[in-house]
């Protein structure tokens, strides 16, 4: 019996050792998400996102997380409660938005000046797309969510422009957001979409063709970004300097090195 009682002592301190590891761990985690800056980014900017977040760090030691989703799902989010402390959208409608809602700690400003681009693995020569797309090869025709992405409706603009659109409409694919329209066409899904010039800037599908959309035939695509009030709770000092990091010059060679222009005169 005596045995039996040591052995459930032995048990008990090292059911209180795991308690208090598990506790400890618990404790880190909880420091280590509350220092962490947590950016709300559209889908666009998935790639060029990780290169900021790695050039901020190193200039910085400020440690971030991307959240990646269509602008006008994330603006939701925010204004749903969300925990984003900075939001970098796909256009300049939906900062403005929340900021007018009193969701924001400053003016929303351009970060960057999107380029909508066809793409896809299709015969002939895509420079033609207006032909290629009502062809019987582009029995499915991409574009982002129009409602909640940018570059969708930027697509959807095109479309009516060239007065197309009715004769596409039976054959578009719509994606949740420009991620999943790169995906349909990485995938194969797709024979051809509307995506973001930044795309070619991450895709290693060499099959794939693309040409640029006239920019006359849709709105600009100015994103803009706006440090959030939710940053107040506890990280506003590394949100207003991310927040600033973005008109910089290292920045801003970042941004035009992966498919986007950057705005002439910066605001800091």
């Amino acid at each position: 019996m005596k045995f039996k009682g040591n052995n459930a002592l032995l048990m008990l301190k090292e059911l209180k050792i795991i308690c208090l590891g598990i506790f400890c761990c618990l404790i880190f985690h909880g420091q280590l998400y509350a220092q962490t800056l947590r950016i709300a980014v559209a889908a666009n900017a998935q790639g060029v996102i990780k290169k900021l977040q790695a050039d901020f760090k190193k200039r910085t030691g400020i440690e971030t997380e991307a959240i990646i989703g269509a602008s006008g799902k994330l603006t939701a989010q925010i204004m749903n409660g969300a925990p984003y402390d900075v939001f970098l959208s796909a256009d300049t409608e939906f900062p403005e938005k929340l900021f007018a809602a009193g969701f924001g700690l400053k003016k929303p400003k351009i970060y960057a000046l999107g380029s909508l681009i066809i793409c896809g693995n299709i015969r002939g020569d895509i420079s033609n797309w207006k032909k290629l797309i009502i062809s019987d090869q582009a029995k499915k025709v991409a574009i982002a969510n129009p409602k909640t992405a940018p570059y969708g409706k930027a697509a959807e603009e095109a479309l009516r422009f060239y007065s197309l659109m009715d004769q596409v409409k039976s054959r578009l694919v719509y994606g949740e957001s420009i991620s999943q329209v790169n995906t349909y066409l990485q995938t194969g899904t797709v024979s051809i979409g509307f995506t973001t010039e930044a795309f070619l800037y991450e895709n290693n599908n060499k099959s794939l063709k693309w040409a640029r959309i006239d920019k006359e035939s849709y709105d600009e695509i100015a994103q803009g970004a706006i440090l959030l009030a939710y940053a107040k709770k506890g990280k506003l000092t590394a949100a207003s300097k991310f927040f600033d990091y973005l008109s910089t010059d290292a920045a801003r060679k970042i941004i035009s090195s992966s498919g986007y222009h950057v705005p002439l005169n910066p605001k800091k």
